[in-house]
């Protein structure tokens, strides 16, 4: 194969990252990075309201150019490289990030009448503001639709599609009423870049519909119109803009449009595929596959499985959503995840700031932390800083912090926060593994992956699973590079099916992370005390006796201790 390039688009919660990618071997010849200019990091945020979370279209558009830009400079280093020999591109985002749009699809936000109205701007994944309208929707399914939160986990989420344009056509009438209607940021940016914004023409992603928008072939597209009515009755100008097709990562948006092509240096007419979220496209990028779970590790988790679809879907309960081709054709992908991990840890860090600016570093409170040994501390957290994601779909849940005696000192309670996401984790994995879809091997990646080996121990010792790192430094961008190749296709050097290009662009670090038997027997014994803690702060109803939990963590670390 004569040497191809495609570019990944990144659109994650604080920046854009732009990734040029030979195609022949998965190698990275080229990558930028661009932040976000506007609001706090990033993201639009309101003193008054911690759970409001917005962005704005204009940093989408300026972050293609300024990523693009310089990953093609950086790629032009290495000699045999020319952007002629770009063949495809490929998008992937944060999700469910719905932006409202005119009838033309151009984002309200970009008119001088809304640019500084955060309802009219892209409502982040982390905004939970529409936590009110998500349980009025599960209360009207479970009665009028059941068949609806069959699929998506049994709980509909404020993090989701539907209740965050309710909630904006309760609060923001005006912005409801400019709003022809509603587009995930990962259909509207591969629309942008091919001149296909118009909603008569834009292409929206079964990635995205599938998972936060109640879209299933099984009632042929997405939800109908009374329905919709019952949450509230703006929803079905919504519904009346959107069709019954959403398509694949395998399928094309349209060519690179002239005006893009001018603007990146890029050959005009290159297919631009279907956008998907980042964790989805992560998992193609880590090299998922039949039995594979792969862990996109950030500020939040997102785990990625696929199953074959054999003429019958799966329905498990606190999964966001089982749906037909949202990673692979031919499979079914399930996705769960964790509403925080390294934001949990940044917290601790920036917020808490132990020790101050020298002895409170990640890098000062993990040297310490490695220290200690399991059960050593005498706590457990729940990992709830932001919610719990699955498998309790709840998102007014919080943090605890349990076993604290004057002695307690920052680096047991960092190692703690570690712990304590590794056990959401295990939860996450028997909930798969109990609904028959086995988990044989982990693919770790992104950034907590990356940089913190001793995370990546305890969640080995905890899941009791070897854990393997994948070999992209880049991975959701690397996901999207694949899909730039596939609808390439191989007359452009690229591939015909995903299979093929996972193959050749995708591998694994050399070191395994192992399971140490000492510290699973230890793991195990907590874990028991974090199952009883979260079924008991968790599931309404639950009868639990909560008054060992304290004395047993007492035992643990005698035992740890030699005492």
């Amino acid at each position: 194969m004569s040497s191809a390039y495609t570019i990944g688009l990144d659109f994650g919660t604080n920046s854009v990252r732009a990734l040029v990618v030979d195609v022949r071997n998965g190698r990275e010849v080229g990558s930028c990075v661009w932040n976000y200019e506007q609001g706090r990091a990033g993201i639009v945020v309101d003193s008054a309201n911690p759970e409001l979370a917005r962005q704005h279209p204009q940093d989408y558009i300026k972050g293609i150019e300024k990523s693009v830009a310089g990953a093609l400079i950086e790629a032009s280093k290495i000699g045999d490289f020319s952007p002629s020999q770009v063949i495809g591109i490929g998008v992937d985002t944060t999700g469910s990030t719905p932006l409202p749009v005119d009838e033309l699809g151009i984002a309200l936000a970009l008119k001088p009448e809304f640019k500084d109205n955060p309802d009219a701007m892209a409502w982040l994944w982390k905004d939970h503001t529409s936590h009110s309208q998500a349980e009025k929707i599960t209360q009207l399914a479970s009665v009028h639709r059941p068949h609806f939160l069959a699929k998506c986990g049994g709980r509909y989420s404020s993090e989701w599609f539907w209740a965050k344009i309710a909630q904006c056509a309760t609060v923001a009438p005006d912005v409801t009423n400019a709003a022809h209607t509603w587009v995930e940021i990962a259909d509207w940016i591969p629309a942008v870049l091919t001149g296909n914004i118009a909603p008569s023409k834009l292409k929206r992603g079964i990635c995205a519909a599938g998972h936060k928008a109640f879209f299933s072939d099984a009632w042929e597209g997405f939800p109908d119109e009374e329905f919709l009515k019952m949450i509230h009755p703006d929803l079905a100008k919504t519904k009346a803009s959107l069709n019954g097709h959403c398509a694949t990562v395998a399928e094309s948006v349209g060519g690179l449009s002239d005006e893009w092509a001018d603007k990146l240096n890029l050959p005009a007419g290159i297919p631009v595929a279907v956008g998907a979220f980042d964790a989805h496209l992560g998992a193609v990028g880590a090299g998922i596959g039949d039995g594979t779970l792969v862990k996109i590790m950030g500020t939040s988790t997102c785990d990625i499985m696929v199953a074959p679809k054999n003429g019958k879907m799966l329905d498990v309960p606190g999964l966001c959503g089982v749906v037909s081709e949202s990673v692979l054709p031919g499979y079914l992908g399930l996705e769960a995840g964790q509403s925080a991990v390294g934001d949990i840890f940044n917290w601790f860090v920036s917020q808490i700031r132990p020790g101050g600016d020298v002895e409170g570093t990640h890098e000062k409170l993990t040297e310490e932390a490695a220290k200690l040994a399991p059960g050593e501390s005498g706590l457990i957290l729940l990992d709830w800083h932001n919610g719990n994601r699955t498998v309790l779909v709840d998102q007014r849940l919080t943090g605890l912090l349990i076993g604290m005696s004057l002695h307690t000192q920052p680096a047991e309670i960092y190692r703690s926060l570690i712990e304590a996401t590794a056990f959401g984790a295990r939860v996450i994995v028997e909930r798969f593994e109990e609904y028959k879809v086995p988990v044989k091997q982990v693919i770790n990646c992104g950034g907590v992956a990356a940089r913190n080996p001793l995370a990546m121990q305890i969640y080995a010792d905890i899941l009791n699973k070897p854990l393997m790192i994948s070999r992209g430094t880049q991975t959701c961008a690397l996901g999207s590079a694949i899909a730039g190749a596939v609808v390439a296709g191989k007359q452009r050097g690229g591939y015909d099916d995903f299979p093929s290009a996972i193959a050749a662009m995708t591998g694994v670090q050399e070191h395994v992370y192992q399971p140490i038997p000492e510290n699973a027997v230890v793991y195990d014994r907590l874990f028991k005390l974090y199952r009883k803690l979260h079924d008991a702060f968790g599931i309404a109803g639950h009868a639990a006796d909560l008054s060992g939990v304290m004395k047993e963590l007492l035992c643990i670390r005698d035992s740890v201790q030699g005492r």
